[in-house]
């Protein structure tokens, strides 16, 4: 299984800041000492055209020149430097391969090591996010997958699974008129942000929400969104695999456990690997009292998809000897 990340390319944040840079490290290190099989490969950064296929032209020339507002800093929540740029782009670009390499690849999943930027819109960012990852990737790959097969072929559909604490707000407000991406988000209630977007599918917890009803409510949303996606179901998926619906984060205001978000990422993975959809898997929010939580709540995440991944490539491989034998 590939792994994508932009681990060298880090923020020099104000002493005292709430996010928590060091997590990408930590995760790279931990995923490099348990998980060898995992092949770690350091992200090109995405180009200006790739963004400009979710984000308006202003945008992108404000942030690539520095010329966004105070307001927009304090949005965003990252002072502006030439390495927030650098890392902005990394992060979209470890999505853009991580997509690839499952779609196109036959790797059938694939992971950035950090991403789920989905607080930026097309024409701002917020919320720790300045360029969407997920919305740059699928737009490209949709590309990518008429370049490749042309009108003959119906084009290629995404569904985004967007399990995060937060709402998915800016992912939905870029593909709120665009029928070719279905957008699943599961979030708390209560949480930021305060104004939410209307996905295509949105399911609203409550503080304190525990392993049981947690489970129970992505179960029956799941089964929802492919409903609703019968006639034309996807060819890839995103997975938005948050770690702060954990009990122990200091934003996240659910309490799952370890064990549950584990269960969680195996039903996604489940799903997926049922129907034959390949999926690109970004960490996305993440921010516990203790950051080596969070780092082994992602860890678990990579495990579990490293095992889809091995499931996907024996199914692969009997496809290939089937096709031999006849």
């Amino acid at each position: 299984m590939l792994a994508f990340h932009s681990a060298q390319f880090v923020l020099h944040l104000p002493p005292g800041h709430s996010f928590p840079m060091d997590k990408y490290r930590l995760l790279h290190d931990a995923v490099a000492a348990t998980l060898p099989a995992v092949r770690r490969v350091e992200a090109a950064p995405a180009s200006e055209g790739e963004l400009a296929l979710a984000h308006e032209p202003g945008w992108i020339e404000a942030v690539f020149n520095g010329t966004t507002s105070a307001a927009q800093q304090r949005e965003i929540g990252f002072p502006w430097s030439p390495r927030m740029v650098e890392r902005a782009r990394r992060s979209v670009g470890s999505t853009v391969s991580a997509a690839r390499a499952a779609l196109f690849a036959d790797e059938g999943v694939a992971a950035n090591l950090a991403g789920g930027t989905h607080h930026a819109y097309a024409h701002k960012g917020s919320g720790y996010c300045v360029f969407n990852d997920v919305a740059v990737a699928a737009r490209l790959m949709q590309t990518e997958w008429h370049r490749r097969h042309g009108p003959q072929r119906h084009g290629l559909r995404v569904w985004v699974i967007d399990l995060d604490v937060h709402q998915g707000n800016g992912t939905a407000h870029i593909f709120r008129d665009d029928d070719s991406v279905f957008t699943l988000s599961m979030h708390g209630e209560r949480n930021f942000p305060l104004r939410k977007e209307a996905s295509d599918l949105d399911v609203e917890l409550p503080d304190g929400c525990t392993d049981a009803p947690y489970l129970a409510a992505l179960d029956r949303v799941l089964a929802e969104s492919l409903a609703r996606q019968s006639a034309a179901p996807p060819g890839l998926a995103f997975y938005v695999a948050g770690a702060d619906p954990h009990e122990g984060d200091r934003l996240g205001r659910l309490k799952l456990t370890h064990e549950g978000l584990a269960e969680r990422d195996r039903r996604v993975f489940d799903v997926l690997h049922r129907l034959g959809i390949p999926v690109a898997v970004s960490m996305a929010g993440g921010y516990g009292r203790d950051t080596a939580v969070t780092v082994e709540v992602h860890r678990r995440t990579l495990a579990i998809g490293f095992d889809s991944w091995q499931r996907w490539q024996r199914w692969q491989r009997r496809q290939v000897a089937t096709e031999s034998a006849a």
